[in-house]
């Protein structure tokens, strides 16, 4: 049996996907878990409780691990204080432990697309920092290191772009991006097999990825393919200025730290919602791992979205 594969922010999003997809291929899994409990049940888990910042909860992660993938991240802040304690001091810590661990010899660190741009946000420089930590406490070692930059992720659990879509499905597109914007979408089931090929080759650097659709994707065209799988005709398109959506984050942002919640919608998700290019190209990792996207984007969201697929599947009416 090969080793086992240490895997941080295990029972996430992409971390449970990810988790899923290692033990389908058969290698035993360390999943780190802190409060959100892991809905998985294998012979081959092995759930290790604790906090991201405990080293010696890392160390039992790690103890006789072959590799490690590190998911955990926060994507909810603020500003830089919120963010920078998970995404990039959290990254160094994990990678420390995991240069001291003699079994470890690898790790991939899933960052995001954002920190192509760290200048338009708290969360984004905190990803770029993230990055450069890691390159920083393996630099000199034998530990061999790769980084993710995914795009915008969706799939079953998703809590971020799913609400979005199905509310596209339902006839309202909102448009927040800038006129012109495009942007790749990436299903998660992807993002979690191209992270175990990125585990399985000797490739080091950063790699972004995307769903097969090089251009990347206007919101127009998202909400056409929304549509056409929820098998409804064309939706009120809803465009919201600039200036209302920056409103609307200031307050955000002032109530959350009265109130002392963790946003999302702040002034620097509007940056990242109004930049213009997030179009990622798959031929470094494709070169570099042979991975190549499965799921179109059609495909990824038909078991997800209500609509005649669905429901002619299931034998009902296909009348909305």
């Amino acid at each position: 049996m090969s080793t086992a594969v240490a895997v941080t922010g295990a029972s996430g999003f992409v971390g449970q996907a990810l988790v899923a997809h290692l033990l389908a291929s058969g290698r035993p899994v360390r999943a780190l878990v802190h409060r959100k409990p892991l809905a998985i049940s294998h012979p081959g888990l092995e759930i290790v409780q604790g906090e991201l910042s405990d080293e010696g909860t890392l160390r039992g992660l790690m103890d006789g691990a072959g590799s490690v993938i590190h998911v955990a991240g926060k994507v909810r802040g603020r500003d830089e204080a919120d963010f920078l304690p998970v995404n990039a001091e959290g990254v160094a810590g994990v990678a420390r432990v995991a240069r001291e661990a003699p079994s470890v010899s690898r790790f991939v660190l899933m960052s995001s697309l954002a920190a192509r741009e760290p200048g338009l946000s708290p969360y984004a420089a905190s990803k770029r920092a993230g990055e450069a930590m890691l390159a920083e406490v393996a630099e000199g070692s034998e530990l061999c290191c790769a980084v993710l930059r995914p795009p915008a992720i969706y799939g079953p659990g998703d809590q971020e772009l799913l609400p979005l879509l199905q509310l596209m499905a339902r006839g309202v597109v909102p448009m927040p991006g800038a006129a012109g914007a495009r942007a790749s979408l990436l299903h998660v089931d992807d993002l979690a097999k191209a992270a175990v090929k990125l585990l399985d080759s000797p490739a080091q650097g950063t790699y972004e990825l995307h769903d097969g659709h090089d251009a990347g994707y206007s919101w127009d065209e998202i909400a056409t393919i929304v549509e056409s799988v929820a098998g409804r005709g064309r939706g009120w398109r809803l465009k919201l200025p600039e200036s209302v959506l920056r409103s609307i984050a200031t307050v955000n942002l002032m109530a959350a730290r009265v109130f002392g919640y963790m946003p999302m919608m702040t002034p620097g998700k509007i940056n990242e919602l109004r930049h213009p290019d997030w179009v990622c190209d798959n031929t470094e990792i494709t070169l570099a791992t042979g991975w190549q996207p499965d799921i179109s984007l059609q495909d990824g969201l038909s078991p997800l979205l209500p609509g005649r697929t669905a429901k002619t599947r299931e034998g009902k009416s296909n009348v909305t």
